[in-house]
């Protein structure tokens, strides 16, 4: 690419390159083809007999890819083990034709790089890969500190977590590019023969991929030969030394030996391959890449589980077995040409996977802190973000992944589209839609959950009353979630239907004459529902508050659309619909001023008792039990009036709301005591008998009669 040439980076790169390789391998090979070559190649093309030859094997190519190019109907059954057998016969039949095709590449290479040898060729990509490997360990030396940085971040906080994961996925970054730009990115700077460009471009991007799987595995499962203290503590899924070794290595061996077939397979088609002759080389190439996937399932360590997941799983042996069915189930689907199922398999087990998978990994690193270590948990909410989030991209990724390998155009709809197109297209979207349903619903359902167990921690019970900010939030809330919940369901309904080709414009016209004939028939509901809106716009009363309305009172406990439910001080549980509450009396609110009366004796101090009742009531106000409820201190007021037995005191208080109660049983003690003490008598209801001189007589005789004669008058 000769618009690197003016380009700082490239000279800088281009000398890294020239010091990596050894002396003329660069001159041997930037230079153009001879002159000789090109007459010779031109003069070859122009034979008839050449043209013929490739037009017929152009039409061969076309005929055979459009035969096993996969379809979107799903074909019985019959048709299906026909479309099987057909691709199993013409591979087949190109097994013939194999030595034939592979003596024509060789003569091809053999030509084009007569003079500098196919084991030059080799060495141009190690010399290539070298260089990168070099870029690599250049920026690994500048870069020592912040490898540092990266592994003194906190491994008990979720955040030094989080902080410490993306530093090494950044790291992973920066040293696959720089791999990158020390290979290809060196190698791109030249002029190559379009053939060598081709080759050597390939297998760069093997090396490339291979070492962007190895950097990435590292980062996230922390193999132990890298020494790192702490290990577990920083690892993405919880697992043992022996496990993350053995992952990190056969995963890197099954990436490359992926990459590694696909781009030999891909440049066969560049020495006249055709797809036959590629499939055939092609069943060999993915039976080794079973054995490599089976080898890697039946050589991993045995996981240790603790004895309360050892009930509901199944055994290390049992998930073998399952795993090799399916991977044979899998390759015998890819041999045979069912690509459509084979793709559909594979999707319905490896998204499930990578989604447990994804969910495993954040519940680990999000984790909260010890208890003892001083540092803030996750925020639920964040949890669902990222958790959903993620599930979410792979679930998107999947099914754009799916249909281009279905080769579904989910843009359009045309009127020739069959059954199966059409209901592929619509199940696509209508699962993007209920993604993003899902989505929004959990973010907003964690909020608000979030929101109601800040209100539960803050408030509830006599020692933490709510806040009035608080309790309007329990209030207001579920009614919310519930209206945001229907919301939500109804406009899901009504974009999948229109995504599956279903006119949705009808059905909203129906629904909002039925809206208007259940308003005109089912008038008390309307009237409850909107009752309660106003209810709660003036702020009427609050879940946790006492109120009384009519015959109706008690505490609210909760809300509907059309009732509230009121719990009695008694115990029983009281619905009321909104429409029949009237006139609300809330006894939680701000204040409460208590009023009562004590009666002493005509002969008591009445300066005396006020002097007692201020001391009790400072002792109240000072009573850590007491000491948040007390607005203003219990005092007296004075005289009420004069009673039959004695003289009546007014006394009052003022308390938050419910306070109010205990506060007065326990000042009746303090009262009660304080007056003994002080020798002041409360009196109480006596019956008085004089004795007079004309009197005692009748009294004594009346006392003293027998039962069957009357009293003497």
């Amino acid at each position: 690419m000769d618009f690197f040439a003016t380009s700082l980076l490239r000279r800088l790169l281009c000398l890294f390159f020239l010091l990596s390789l050894p002396a003329g391998t660069v001159s041997a090979f930037a230079q153009s083809p001879p002159p000789q070559k090109i007459d010779a190649l031109i003069e070859l093309l122009n034979d008839p007999a050449v043209k013929a030859w490739l037009a017929e094997q152009k039409k061969k190519s076309a005929a055979a890819e459009t035969t096993q190019s996969p379809t979107v109907d799903v074909p019985p059954l019959s048709d299906l083990l026909a479309r099987i057998r057909v691709h199993l016969h013409e591979i087949a039949a190109a097994i013939p034709r194999l030595p034939a095709q592979f003596e024509r590449a060789w003569i091809i290479l053999l030509l084009e790089f007569k003079d500098e040898g196919l084991i030059a060729i080799l060495a141009l990509i190690a010399g290539f890969i070298a260089a990168g490997l070099g870029a690599d360990r250049l920026l690994r030396r500048y870069t020592a500190g912040y490898r540092r940085w990266m592994f003194a971040q906190s491994h008990q906080t979720p955040h030094g977590r989080v902080r410490a994961l993306g530093g090494r996925l950044l790291y992973a970054l920066l040293t696959t590019t720089a791999f990158v730009i020390g290979s290809a990115g060196v190698f791109l700077i030249f002029d190559w023969p379009p053939l060598l460009r081709e080759i050597v471009l390939g297998y760069l991007t093997v090396a490339i991929t291979i070492r962007a799987t190895m950097m990435v595995t590292r980062a996230l499962l922390l193999p132990p030969h890298l020494h790192i203290a702490n290990r577990s503590e920083f690892l993405t899924l919880p697992m043992s030394d022996a496990r993350a070794a053995h992952w990190y290595r056969w995963i890197a061996i099954n990436v490359a030996w992926f990459a590694f077939v696909g781009t030999t397979i891909m440049l066969l088609g560049t020495f006249g391959f055709d797809l036959q002759s590629k499939n055939a080389i092609g069943i060999p190439a993915s039976f080794v890449q079973l054995l490599l996937l089976l080898a890697a399932v039946w050589l991993r360590p045995q996981r240790v589980l603790v004895e309360d997941e050892q009930s509901g799983r199944i055994g290390t042996k049992a998930a073998s077995w399952l795993l090799t069915a399916l991977f044979i189930l899998l390759w015998l689907l890819w041999v045979s040409g069912a690509y459509s199922a084979f793709w559909l398999i594979l999707t319905a087990i490896a998204l499930p996977a990578a989604i447990l998978l994804a969910h495993t990994a954040v519940a680990y690193t999000l984790r909260p802190p010890p208890p003892d270590v001083v540092a803030k948990p996750v925020p639920p909410v964040l949890f669902v973000v990222v958790d959903r989030g993620i599930r979410m991209v792979l679930i998107v990724v999947a099914a754009f992944l799916l249909t281009r390998a279905l080769h579904l155009d989910v843009t359009s709809m045309a009127q020739g589209d069959s059954l199966s197109v059409r209901l592929s297209r619509g199940i696509f979207n209508a699962a993007i839609i209920f993604l993003a349903a899902d989505f929004a619903w959990s973010i907003a359902k964690a909020i608000i959950a979030r929101k109601l167990d800040t209100s539960d921690a803050q408030g509830g019970g006599h020692d933490h009353p709510l806040q009035p900010k608080e309790a309007r939030l329990r209030t207001l809330l579920p009614i919310f979630q519930n209206i945001l919940f229907a919301v939500i369901v109804v406009m899901t309904i009504l974009m999948v239907l229109s995504a599956v080709g279903i006119e949705i414009g009808p059905l909203i016209a129906g629904a909002g004459v039925v809206g208007v004939a259940i308003g005109f028939g089912a008038q008390t509901l309307v009237k409850d529902v909107i009752s309660g809106m106003f209810y709660l716009l003036d702020d009427a009363f609050r879940v946790g508050e006492y109120i009384e309305s009519g015959s109706y009172r008690g505490t609210v406990e909760s809300f509907s659309l059309r009732s509230v439910k009121l719990r009695h001080h008694r115990g029983y549980l009281f619905t009321v619909p909104f429409g029949e509450l009237g006139a609300v009396q809330n006894m939680s609110r701000d204040w409460v001023i208590d009023k009562f009366s004590i009666t002493v004796g005509y002969d008591t101090d009445v300066d005396k008792v006020r002097k007692i009742v201020r001391k009790i009531g400072q002792q109240l106000a000072e009573d850590p039990e007491f000491k948040a409820g007390v607005i203003e201190p219990l005092k007296m007021q004075g005289v009420q009036k004069f009673g039959d037995f004695g003289i009546e005191l007014r006394i009052k208080m003022k308390t938050k709301p419910g306070e109010q109660f205990a506060m007065k049983r326990r000042a009746f003690i303090l009262i009660k005591n304080a007056f003994e003490e002080a020798g002041i008598t409360i009196p109480f209801p006596t019956v008085h008998v004089k004795e007079g001189e004309s009197h005692a007589g009748a009294a004594a005789r009346v006392i003293t009669a027998p039962e069957s004669q009357p009293p003497a008058a």
